[in-house]
């Protein structure tokens, strides 16, 4: 089934070139289909990029799935133009009466502040306050989980001594979770940040299971009862070249970066990286579409029941 996205989102040829199925508000308009409707808070500085990483793996399921992109009205986004921004972002103003099946709250580049030092963070905190009676389950990534286990739980993050870059290896803690359905036993996933969260500290949370982790990265998913809220530490959605982009332009920049762990063949950074984790990437999205979304969500979306 296709994904419906904004007409002429720029995501649409890219999506289109690899022969995921794309659908335009237009054409979703005339079909007597009630899809899923999935919010992105997009904080990523690459608006675009993670617009069509997002848009890829929700597109790579059986489930008509529509997307509706949120920016912050605390914040201008400075790497994309404002017309994009105008044209295919709404603002919490537009959609605060609106419910939605689920909702995805990105990373951000913030996370050496303090939360409360974040230029957005009372918004942000408005929104995820929100989002326990207006969505039925939120998908948070990296930063976007930090925050949500700091606002929902009071957890702390962590800074690393280094950054943890590159692409780990991973298990499941609990196999049978439906989110984990399917994973291998050992499975990668790309993480690039400088702080975590401590294990402990989510193991005393007694509303939060961890689902899946990493003897070197910690912890990568945990969430609530029934998948409410889930909360998922690396970016699985990343493309083959999102961590060479990144190393590349901090070595311009003369930053003190080091190569991205089980990434470049040899450690060589002249070498094409080795793409690893797609498959597990689609995965973990279509588990949270099928199993979680789409099969608890009710049907008349306004009657969703608030998270604890």
């Amino acid at each position: 089934m296709p994904i419906i996205i904004p007409d002429k989102l720029p995501a649409t040829k890219t999506l289109t070139e690899e022969n995921i199925f794309v659908m335009d508000n237009s054409r979703a308009g005339s079909q007597e289909i009630r899809p899923l409707e999935i919010l992105v808070l997009n904080l990523m500085p690459t608006k675009i990029a993670t617009e069509t990483q997002l848009a890829r793996v929700l597109g790579n399921t059986p489930l008509q799935v529509e997307l509706e992109l949120m920016q912050m009205k605390t914040h201008e986004a400075k790497n994309v133009s404002r017309d994009h921004m105008l044209k295919f972002y709404s603002t919490f103003d537009d959609v605060k009466d609106r419910f939605f099946d689920g909702m995805i709250i990105t990373g951000a580049p913030v996370e050496l502040l303090e939360f409360e030092e974040v230029e957005y963070w009372k918004e942000l905190c408005a929104i995820m306050e929100w989002s326990r009676t207006h969505v039925y389950s939120t998908f948070h990534i990296c930063w976007g989980a930090q925050a949500g286990l700091y606002y929902h739980f009071g957890i702390p993050k962590v800074t690393l001594p280094e950054k943890m870059f590159g692409v780990f290896e991973h298990k499941c803690d609990r196999k049978k979770s439906i989110l984990m359905r399917g994973f291998d036993d050992r499975f990668m996933v790309p993480h690039s940040r400088n702080t975590t969260v401590d294990r402990k500290d989510i193991e005393n949370c007694k509303k939060l299971k961890i689902l899946a982790s990493s003897e070197e990265a910690g912890v990568y998913v945990c969430m609530t009862d029934r998948g409410r809220q889930v909360f998922v530490m690396g970016h699985s959605e990343y493309d083959g070249e999102t961590l060479a982009n990144e190393y590349f332009r901090d070595k311009a920049l003369g930053l003190d970066i080091k190569v991205p762990k089980n990434y470049f063949p040899d450690d060589d950074d002249t070498k094409e990286p080795v793409v690893t984790w797609r498959s597990h990437a689609n995965l973990i999205y279509q588990n949270w579409l099928n199993y979680i979304v789409y099969q608890s969500t009710p049907y008349e979306i306004n009657s969703i029941t608030p998270v604890f």
